[in-house]
């Protein structure tokens, strides 16, 4: 579940190793740079963490990140 916290949506993903947890990066990344809103992420073997803002927006939370948060969780879903 994201949450907010900090003037960022925050939340980490979980997968059963590292080449899933970067195949699922991989999808992100193109959906991002399509819609050109590029999160903060770290990845560390099976698990990615991201944190939304908007920097344009003075790094707040906005409209732009829930969608984009939207948009991962539906990745994350159809990683099976």
């Amino acid at each position: 579940m994201w949450k907010e916290e900090d003037d960022k949506l925050k939340r980490t993903f979980v997968f059963t190793d590292f080449k899933s947890a970067f195949a699922f990066m991989t999808k992100v990344a193109a959906v991002a740079d399509r819609l050109d809103h590029h999160p903060w992420w770290a990845n560390s073997y099976n698990k990615v963490d991201f944190e939304l803002s908007t920097h344009d927006a003075g790094d707040k939370v906005t409209d732009k990140d829930r969608n984009l948060a939207e948009t991962i969780d539906a990745i994350y879903a159809d990683k099976a």
